[in-house]
């Protein structure tokens, strides 16, 4: 399999490009950033958020190998920042534009990362894939993955294009404590309680669906083979670890992992664009990809943490 992987610098790309090559696939990256863990693999640093009219053989006429299925992650992901900076929602949509335009010329199937932010701030606790209600919307950030789901559901309709959309929720693990470049709640955490310092939970009722990494790109291979397959296509599908915790919660595993007693402060719910209450319904993965996910939360939280000290051992900071 070849595999071309947009946001290949990210949290998920990096995992998901060394599962792959471990797997014995080749695998060529898209980024506007160098990779901060990995050289193991090609990576084409390239804007897809910058206006193109050239798809044949790259995007802009960039120069890509052949390639048999792409997996379209390249995003700007942090909510509450695409609230203060909109135009970055903006940037999703047209690199997403971008990436389809390459899948429909050179006949490619597509996954696509989409989010729980689609399903907006929810107190139905529905969250099937078929009743997203996009009146809902809480964030431009949850717009952009939801304009992107629509062209994505266009091209099938217009051009035969084959995709699978997953839906994700709160992926966390390793390579994630870039916080210079993105502040994630979990690397935040685990960097403030190691330096002794108070964290700040917006929200002591907000409850969300954590899902470790490994168990995302388990997820995201077996979507690639059947799509390839011709077994599943043309879907919409949440992947995330089916199970609510609160931040409160999240934030004593990571003293306990620590070895310490957080102080946690707890700040009025919520900030504007955020979402207080998610936990996946992952019947749909479980039936059509035997996806059945293996890290709870309490697991994932000690390999973070312990994946964090290594890392701040070998140069990078906590």
């Amino acid at each position: 399999m070849r595999v071309l992987i947009t946001g290949s610098s990210g949290q998920i790309g990096a995992n998901l490009a060394l599962r792959l090559l471990a797997d014995g696939h080749q695998v060529f990256g898209v980024d506007r950033r160098v990779n901060p863990w990995t050289d193991a693999f090609p990576t084409l640093l390239q804007d897809l958020a910058a206006p193109y009219r050239e798809f044949v053989g790259g995007i802009g006429g960039a120069p890509y190998p052949p390639c048999d299925i792409v997996v379209h992650l390249a995003a700007n992901a942090k909510v509450h920042e695409l609230v203060e900076r909109p135009h970055r929602a903006m940037e999703n949509i047209a690199l997403t534009f971008n990436v389809l335009e390459y899948c429909r010329v050179n006949n490619l199937p597509i996954i696509f990362s989409s989010s729980r932010e689609v399903y907006g701030d929810i107190r139905r606790y529905i969250t099937e894939e078929q009743h997203a209600d996009f009146s809902f919307t809480e964030s431009p950030y949850s717009a952009s993955k939801i304009s992107s789901e629509a062209f994505i559901y266009s091209y099938a309709r217009c051009y035969g294009l084959r995709y699978i959309v997953f839906r994700f929720s709160n992926v966390y693990g390793r390579y994630d404590n870039d916080l210079e470049r993105m502040e994630r709640v979990i690397p935040l955490f685990i960097r403030q309680i190691s330096n002794g310092q108070p964290v700040t939970v917006f929200g002591s009722e907000k409850v969300l669906d954590f899902t470790y990494v490994d168990d995302c790109v388990d997820g995201i291979v077996r979507g690639m083979e059947r799509l390839l397959a011709s077994d599943v296509m043309q879907r919409t599908i949440n992947l995330a670890y089916g199970e609510g915790n609160s931040l409160i919660r999240m934030a004593e595993l990571i003293g306990k992992a620590l070895n310490v007693t957080p102080q946690i402060n707890v700040e009025p719910s919520k900030r504007p664009g955020e979402v207080t209450y998610y936990v996946a319904d992952i019947t749909l993965a479980r039936q059509l990809l035997g996806y059945a996910p293996q890290v709870s939360l309490a697991e994932g939280i000690e390999r973070t943490v312990a994946w964090s000290k290594q890392s701040s051992a070998l140069g990078n900071k906590l």
